[in-house]
């Protein structure tokens, strides 16, 4: 079996201290928690930033500089930035691609419109083929978001009119309200859609996190956990730390026989070329 990438996302856009107390919030607590992350046997981070004010999700290049610049600096990390913003106040396309001019080995590239946080998260045609473009002329590989089947679609459709280039790196996010349930029926469902070839990571949402992590072990995948998709660690448990999801899954693939990829093993298997 190949080796397997543990990807974090620690911290979404929406998910307040009231709900989640643990949660990282400035930018010091998003670097903290993903260098604890990496410490822990994660290769990849999946970054959102917050406004310090509100605590919700910004495009705001400055808070981004102030994530990445010390990740790079003081990790192996391979950074993945988000252009989805704050699902549902659907920013503007210019304002969602802002994290591409900090030239990230991977940018989230949510493939289609989906009801999503009490409203419509829209990814129109126009913004998937700015998205695609501007990802091309940064050297950034689009890690494709793929809460249903319909997705896989836009995608291989985007492939052959030539906007994205394979190999294509899905992350099949299983488990939302409006979307594709985090169950191996319908995972298998997705998987069976992508092209031979393609490298693919998956997340299961709230209760989904741990079944969907046991789907990408045993079917040679890759797995993201973190405190943007799940905040209770066990049932009526919150979690106190991303780290905790990161030891959970490091110590459960090694029992399974897998081994997990340090950065530059995860960098080979995505076939990227560090920064």
């Amino acid at each position: 079996m190949d080796k397997v990438i543990i990807t974090a996302a620690i911290t979404g856009s929406r998910i307040t201290r009231d709900v989640a107390p643990h949660i990282p919030i400035t930018p010091d607590e998003i670097v903290q928690s993903s260098a604890e992350c990496w410490n822990a046997g994660a290769s990849i981070v999946h970054i959102h930033v917050r406004d310090p004010k509100t605590g919700l999700g910004t495009q705001d290049l400055d808070l981004f500089r102030q994530v990445v610049e010390p990740l790079r600096e003081k990790t192996e990390l391979l950074l993945c930035l988000t252009t989805s913003g704050i699902p549902g106040r659907n920013l503007p396309i210019e304002e969602r691609l802002i994290p591409l001019e900090l030239e990230p080995e991977l940018a989230s590239f949510d493939a289609g419109s989906i009801n999503l946080g009490g409203t419509v998260f829209i990814n129109t045609p126009e913004f998937l083929e700015a998205a695609a473009k501007r990802m091309r002329e940064k050297g950034v590989k689009p890690e494709l978001e793929v809460f249903d089947v319909g997705m896989i679609v836009t995608c291989l459709r985007m492939r052959d009119e030539g906007h994205l280039d394979e190999p294509l790196h899905f992350q099949f996010v299983l488990g939302t309200p409006s979307g594709s349930p985090a169950t191996p029926k319908s995972f298998l469902h997705l998987y069976e859609q992508i092209p031979k070839g393609s490298t693919w990571s998956i997340i299961g949402i709230g209760k989904g996190h741990l079944p969907m992590s046991m789907m990408g072990l045993i079917m040679d995948g890759h797995i993201r956990v973190g405190m943007e998709d799940n905040i209770y660690y066990q049932r009526g448990e919150l979690a106190k730390s991303n780290a905790q999801f990161v030891e959970r899954i490091v110590r459960i693939a090694r029992e399974y026989g897998r081994e997990v990829a340090t950065p530059a093993e995860a960098r080979k298997i995505l076939a990227l070329h560090k920064k």
